[in-house]
């Protein structure tokens, strides 16, 4: 099966083992210098009407990854949560 990375944002990313379903894939982690896959990211969702910013990113390492389908993508184990980068004041 041939795909594109903008093919996979409109697949879910699903949980094997509990059925826990993460979301959308919105990113994703490659290595330059090998050109190798390395991760999924499943972009946090808004908090609260978006007030408190958004929750973490999850992301799933390559080698969870179990299958891709037509619609989803199947992973195995908990992802890695990522959290957003907070810039530091200006002075």
């Amino acid at each position: 099966m041939d795909t594109t990375i903008n093919d996979l944002r409109w697949k879910e990313v699903i949980c094997v083992t509990d059925g826990t379903r993460y979301g959308y894939v919105g990113d994703m982690v490659f290595d330059l210098e090998s050109g190798q896959a390395k991760a999924l990211v499943v972009p946090g969702r808004a908090r609260f009407f978006g007030l408190f910013g958004p929750r973490e990113d999850k992301v799933f390492p390559w080698n969870s990854i179990r299958r891709f389908g037509q619609d989803i993508i199947l992973v195995d184990g908990l992802p890695v949560v990522r959290g957003k980068e907070k810039k530091p004041p200006v002075k």
